[in-house]
């Protein structure tokens, strides 16, 4: 009977050791139930950029006005008949 008490307390300290510091501990949960909310929110960002993409792309798919749009703002394309007009910020001419 002299044995039992030190095995129950070497027993007691391992159970302690892997519920605080082992794996599967408290503080990894915890860290792991952050990783998981940081990565949700990235994830609906992400959902959200390409849903955003998505209709681009079948607006352009469809139509010829988002394709009109994008060649004036990206490329600088302007219409036969069109007069393009420049507006020079003198401030930044300056500098």
């Amino acid at each position: 009977m002299k044995w039992l008490p030190p095995i129950l307390i070497l027993l007691l300290i391992v159970l302690q050791y892997r519920l605080w510091v082992g794996e599967g501990s408290t503080a990894n949960v915890v860290r792991l139930k952050q990783e998981i909310t940081k990565q949700r929110a990235e994830n609906d960002r992400l959902q959200e950029r390409n849903k955003l993409l998505a209709a681009e792309v079948n607006a352009l798919k469809n139509g010829h006005d988002a394709i009109e749009d994008r060649a004036r703002s990206e490329m600088g394309m302007i219409r036969e008949g069109e007069t393009f007009f420049m507006i020079v910020d003198e401030q930044k001419e300056k500098e």
